[in-house]
């Protein structure tokens, strides 16, 4: 899933990939399905990109944006892209594939749910994509602890549990479900912890947690539960993830709980992460 880091480094592998060329081929919606969503209609596709060059790319909250003259190319949450020079290497199923004048392959395809969107600049007005496009990124100077602590403090996220707090509402556009998990263990709070429980202290350790875990997780090229633009997975090893269930944590030995909560699969050490009573 594309979150914070994935789409800093994908926007990176983009540009250092793809600056300068031109668009030969484009080959959008081949392989439909009803979680995969694109903008407005394919048969538009060809006329947007058609003979553009790539400019520049972005990352920011679960987004890529890629720049071609006129018209953005964008992809979302659970979208994934891959960079390619051999036809045989491509998905046998996409939604989006373009073709470079090297004769290259960007491919886009949508692994669960996710969108694919080409428009003109300007023109795309989705409110998650806005959202994520205008609210501070984390690393920015306007990501401080007392932005952080005004969001917590809010009466109506009271109730919430942390995982709520974080993982839903576009509050923190790009924390998800995945590396909250981290985020959560470095900070030892439990993902069913309710914000109002959560100390003053705490909260600063937490809002340092975010900003430490999301910078390790970006440095080192993504976490190893995703991929990148040339299909390989990340570099950072998740702590609490799908590929560490029962193993023992790095930092107590007790084994790593999964468990199923909001609709998803949340990862735990229940000694490091004591949930308050």
């Amino acid at each position: 899933m594309i979150e914070i880091p994935e789409s800093l480094i994908l926007a990176k592998q983009l540009n250092q990939a793809l600056k300068g060329r031109t668009v030969t081929g484009v080959f959008p919606w081949q392989s439909p399905h009803k979680l995969a969503f694109i903008n407005g209609d394919p048969a538009t596709y060809d006329s947007l990109f058609n003979g553009k060059t790539f400019e520049q790319a972005y990352g920011f909250g679960s987004w890529v944006e890629m720049k071609f003259g006129d018209s953005i190319l964008a992809v979302s949450e659970g979208t994934g892209l891959f960079y390619t020079n051999d036809e045989i290497k491509l998905p046998k199923k996409h939604q989006m594939l373009l073709k470079f004048d090297d004769g290259s392959f960007l491919c886009a395809y949508v692994k669960m749910y996710g969108a694919v969107v080409g428009a003109k600049i300007g023109e795309y007005d989705n409110k998650y994509y806005l959202v994520a496009r205008d609210k501070p990124s984390v690393f920015s100077e306007d990501f401080s602890p007392e932005y952080f602590n005004t969001m917590l403090k809010d009466e109506g996220v009271q109730k919430l549990s942390i995982k709520a707090f974080l993982a839903t509402g576009q509050r923190i556009p790009g924390i998800g479900n995945g590396v909250l998990q981290d985020i959560l263990f470095n900070s030892k709070i439990h993902p069913r912890e309710k914000v109002k429980n959560i100390s003053k202290a705490r909260r600063e350790n937490l809002f340092k947690s975010m900003l430490s875990t999301l910078r390790e997780m970006t440095e080192s090229g993504g976490r190893d539960t995703d991929k990148d633009l040339f299909g390989n997975n990340g570099g950072y090893i998740t702590k609490m993830s799908k590929n560490t269930v029962n193993k023992p944590c790095p930092v107590c030995n007790t084994g790593i709980v999964k468990a199923s909560y909001m609709g998803g699969s949340i990862y735990f050490c229940s000694t490091c992460q004591p949930l308050s009573q």
